[in-house]
């Protein structure tokens, strides 16, 4: 191996010119590597929550699901990638190009930068953000205007009343979510998602926020299914009567980039009611594992082995929880009915937004009370 000491030089030189250093460079390198591997390990988790999806749904109206992709169908999801990957994209002759091919990257993008604040241990987060859950609710706003110029780029009625079904939905249940969110940072103290795990752990499976705020975490369940325009809240997209919704001209990779999107939401609701209820890499089953002396299994091993294994359990242990969370999820999209636009409306604005709003109002007295009383 021959190395070239003059271009590593130029390279350098060329670093300082523009105000870098190298170690400024393996930073940035390190960086993308990161958010690289986050990409890749979230795609997967799409690809497992399809296939979770499928099973699911055979299980529950007695039938086999996909069986032939893969053992047990576990590439379907793959394949079907893979298949409109290389199908035509159309354009609408007569719709706006720029908003229709730009329309599908505004809906997945927010959600992709959502996961940089999600922990999956004490130091496995890619952004430890003082303003995390802020981060969270300002990406995720974004995804409204996305669904509104796919809708009016396509220049379909059908595709039209979607968008504008999407973008009164969310808004609808964005803020009964934010309030829900904000209750949970009022309640740790706290606006980072590290923190908020960290004040779960003081008292085990009994410090979970799910039983401080029962209330707060069935409206945080009712408003991520109706984000996430889950069934019974699949307006936008009912086929009854708008066809396919702001999906309608869709084709090829661009029509697989929304149910991508709709899946990474999925996954991302799943992991953040992970984090703000279910004591995020908390393994609640730790006072059982002393009572049967197991507590101390890394008590003969190196620090860092010790690191790595607690790194792992920390990242087993949230996705066990957020798989028990889509499942839930799951099986409520294949046993409810869907509701009706008035009924989604009636649902945010007059159920969940004065229910998130006097949780939060009860959450705040009762910290105004906890501080008096020291």
């Amino acid at each position: 191996m021959v190395i070239d000491m003059e271009s590593d030089k130029r390279v350098t030189d060329s670093l300082q010119v523009l105000g870098f250093s190298k170690d400024d460079l393996s930073g940035f390198a390190w960086t993308g590597f990161s958010i690289l591997t986050l990409v890749l390990v979230v795609v997967m988790g799409v690809l497992v929550i399809v296939w979770l999806e499928r099973k699911i749904s055979a299980g529950i109206q007695q039938r086999i699901g996909p069986g032939y992709a893969g053992p047990l169908g576990i590439i379907q999801a793959l394949a079907d990638g893979v298949k409109l990957l290389f199908k035509e994209d159309i354009i609408p002759s007569k719709g706006d190009p720029w908003l229709f091919s730009i329309g599908p990257a505004m809906v997945i993008a927010p959600v992709l930068v959502g996961h940089l604040v999600i922990p999956f241990g004490h130091s496995i987060v890619l952004a430890d953000l003082g303003t995390g859950v802020l981060f969270w609710i300002a990406a995720s706003s974004i995804a409204p205007l996305g669904l509104l110029m796919t809708g009016y780029g396509s220049n379909n009625k059908y595709s039209f009343l979607g968008g504008l079904r999407a973008a009164a939905q969310s808004i609808s249940y964005e803020i009964p979510l934010a309030l829900c969110v904000l209750s949970i940072s009022l309640l740790s103290s706290s606006l980072s998602t590290v923190d908020i795990v960290e004040a779960q752990s003081k008292y085990g499976f009994w410090g979970w926020n799910l039983w401080r705020q029962p209330i707060g975490f069935v409206a945080f369940l009712i408003s991520s299914l109706a984000e996430c325009e889950r069934l019974p809240f699949d307006l936008p997209e009912a086929e009854e009567e708008l066809v396919a919704g702001y999906q309608t001209e869709y084709s090829g990779i661009k029509f697989g980039l929304f149910y991508v999107a709709s899946y990474l939401n999925l996954l991302a609701s799943s992991l953040f009611a992970t984090v703000f209820y279910l004591g995020g890499w908390n393994d609640p089953l730790i006072p059982l594992y002393s009572a049967l002396g197991f507590g101390n299994l890394s008590s003969g091993m190196t620090d860092g082995a010790a690191e790595v294994i607690s790194a792992a359990v920390g990242i087993i242990v949230v996705l066990a929880k957020a798989y028990l969370f889509l499942f839930v999820t799951i099986t409520a999209r294949w046993t409810l009915p869907r509701v009706r636009m008035d009924q989604l409306l009636d649902l945010g604005w007059k159920f969940l937004l004065p229910i998130a709003l006097g949780n939060l109002l009860l959450t705040a007295s009762f910290q105004l009370l906890n501080l008096s009383s020291v």
